[in-house]
């Protein structure tokens, strides 16, 4: 990882949302438990006090609320693909990772994730 590199981690978002393919799940919301890792150049941000040379964190997860709260989604992936386009969609944008939980998906387990990695090609 190179010196100017900022990492922000966005952890244990809690939100609801329709997710999966039987009735119950297609009927009534589940929580999900969502965690963002983000890898970008913070040069200006380092040597600055303004915003605007920064990675804003709070409009990614604004972003990210707005699409898991106003959709349905079929497959974890999907849901997971969808949340990782948001965190990477920055050009300062280097490294991304989103895990999202689907808590008591299995009956005999804390709960089924998904993770998904963006890296920028050069």
């Amino acid at each position: 990882m190179k010196p100017e590199t900022a990492i922000i981690r966005i952890k244990n978002l809690r939100l609801r949302t329709f997710i999966g393919i039987k009735d119950d799940e297609i009927n009534n919301q589940q929580d999900v438990i969502i965690n963002v890792v983000i890898h970008y150049c913070a040069d200006k941000a380092r040597d600055s006090n303004n915003v605007e040379d920064a990675l804003n964190y709070r409009t990614i997860t604004k972003k990210i609320i707005a699409l898991i709260e106003n959709n349905r989604f079929s497959l974890l992936e999907n849901l997971t693909s969808q949340t990782l386009a948001i965190a990477s969609e920055h050009d300062w944008v280097e490294f991304a990772s989103v895990e999202i939980d689907k808590p008591h998906a299995l009956r005999f387990a804390d709960s089924v994730s998904m993770e998904l990695c963006y890296q920028k090609t050069q």
